[in-house]
């Protein structure tokens, strides 16, 4: 447990801080094995550590001349994540992600990657959060847990500071 606050006032007593971050190779290198060479279908695998998941979607979006719609709540976040997020006004798309893989793949190939993906314990909580779309403007779209479409921008300049 790290103290984060003295005297009687331990807004994080009850929650253990450890560090996630893991390596993406074991389970990148499972995806190229999952798929027949005849129908290999990844298009992209990006880590989004700098930027986060908004930064690494709007680069993809732009290089790639596509709109991507995600849905916030299929995004895995955990709750403990969520919750320092809320009270440090953070907002945990812009923030980075060590160890963690986004994959784009064709459609028909999602569920043999996700299931490569989910026999390693790093890629366990792999889910598909979105798709990508034919557009003229290349944006990023989330639906959020309200319901709505908003434009999920490229964020800018640095919610924390980096420390590596």
């Amino acid at each position: 447990m790290l103290p984060v606050c003295s005297s009687d006032l331990s807004l994080f007593s009850s929650i253990s801080f450890f560090n996630d971050t893991a390596t993406t190779e074991i389970y990148t290198l499972s995806l190229h094995d999952a798929l027949p060479i005849s129908s290999r279908r990844v298009r992209t695998l990006r880590d989004p550590t700098r930027g986060g998941l908004a930064a690494t979607l709007n680069e993809i979006a732009a290089a790639s001349g596509v709109a991507i719609e995600v849905d916030e709540s299929s995004i895995p976040f955990r709750s403990e994540v969520r919750a320092a997020c809320e009270l440090l006004g953070l907002d945990p798309l812009v923030l980075a992600n060590e160890g963690k893989l986004v994959a784009f793949v064709a459609r028909r190939d999602a569920d043999k990657v996700l299931g490569a993906m989910r026999e390693h314990a790093y890629g366990a909580g792999a889910v598909i959060i979105g798709e990508v779309q034919e557009s003229e403007k290349p944006r990023v779209y989330l639906r959020t847990l309200l319901g709505s479409r908003r434009i999920l921008s490229m964020p800018t300049g640095e919610q924390l500071p980096r420390i590596c």
